[in-house]
């Protein structure tokens, strides 16, 4: 994509990469400086460093050609066509369907594990909207 892009002057290309590229051990919180830090996590490992290989093409064309050429790391996505069943949906789905549930058949609504986890969400059509902006 990106050698076609640069073959048919595209003024500008943005990628999506993921943030299981980020190194398995790392600090917290992360940002993009980290990126290639430390190898992935091994379950990730062929998928991250593809993704990773995007983020080092992008500079490479920018270095080479002047071209535009950049990437987005969105935290984790939810919202319309989601994954919303409850045993291996996505957490804030899975979540919506579980007090769905709860509130359809009048019992408690629990969350399962310590809550001690942090994580960041963004809402598909708000990723939409930055995805332009960038």
């Amino acid at each position: 994509i990106l050698a076609m892009s640069h073959k048919f002057k595209v003024k500008k290309v943005v990628s999506c990469l993921s943030t299981c590229i980020f190194p398995d051990k790392t600090s917290y919180p992360i940002d993009e400086t980290m990126l290639h830090n430390g190898p992935p996590h091994d379950s990730n490992f062929g998928y991250s460093y593809a993704k990773r290989m995007i983020d080092v093409m992008n500079r490479g064309y920018h270095e080479q050609y002047g071209c535009q050429f950049t990437s987005v790391i969105p935290c984790n996505v939810y919202g319309p066509h989601d994954n919303f069943n409850i045993e291996h949906g996505h957490v804030i789905p899975g979540l919506i369907h579980k007090a769905y549930k709860a509130q359809e058949n009048g019992t408690s609504f629990q969350i399962w594990g310590t809550g001690s986890p942090l994580r960041q969400f963004i809402y598909s059509l708000d990723l939409a909207k930055l995805f332009i902006w960038v």
